[in-house]
């Protein structure tokens, strides 16, 4: 009999495809003193993401926050989101990016979305060979995830309008590292060109 869990895994979001949009530490209270600062590129970052999310999800391609833990190890996803969305500096770039039915996520304990997570697990199931890395910030988590994804063998986007650092010129000097040490591909958002992939189908085993 086929696994029922492996069957459930996605729900309704798309079986496979090429590509997979990761959404790094958006979800964030900003609780650092170069918040407004960080807060200045944030803003309109995040009405770049969220075009491009919807672009991606009309294209049926995985949509993956990849999120941190703030250092607890039980924390609560649904719990974090709620808690920044009312209480955090940055309030209007959650609320805009708040997680969907259909999304995934993982919760990171350091800076690298692979560092004592499931995110390879998640992205060979979902057979994804090209990464879009976005989010907060570009100097640091979505540096250190695009350096373990290239190890990975994953091609790579990093759009520059679609993520951050504290300041324009550490974010300019992240994306020029990661184009010429990591292959990354770091046009705007606009001008990824994303389709649609065709979903296999699965032949059912004959129950027994």
């Amino acid at each position: 009999m086929e696994d029922a869990g492996k069957t459930r895994l996605h729900g309704s979001a798309p079986d496979k495809h090429k590509f997979a949009l990761l959404l790094i530490d958006v979800i964030n209270d900003f609780d650092c003193p170069e918040a407004d600062r960080l807060l200045k590129y944030a803003r309109p970052m995040a009405r770049s993401l969220l075009r491009l999310k919807r672009r991606a999800q009309k294209a049926g391609v995985p949509v993956v926050y990849v999120n941190d833990n703030f250092g607890r190890w039980k924390s609560d996803f649904r719990r974090t989101v709620e808690h920044c969305a009312r209480h955090g500096r940055g309030r209007e770039v959650v609320e805009s990016l708040r997680p969907e039915e259909n999304d995934y996520f993982v919760l990171k304990p350091k800076h690298s979305g692979f560092f004592s997570t499931t995110l390879e697990t998640l992205l060979r199931y979902l057979e994804a060979q090209i990464l879009i890395l976005t989010g907060i910030a570009g100097n640091f988590c979505v540096l250190f995830t695009a350096n373990d994804a290239y190890i990975r063998d994953f091609n790579l986007f990093v759009p520059s309008d679609c993520t951050v650092s504290n300041t324009k010129k550490e974010n300019d000097s992240a994306l020029a590292l990661m184009r010429k040490f990591l292959k990354a591909d770091t046009r705007v958002s606009s001008r990824i060109a994303l389709r649609v992939t065709q979903k296999k189908s699965r032949k059912r085993r004959p129950r027994r």
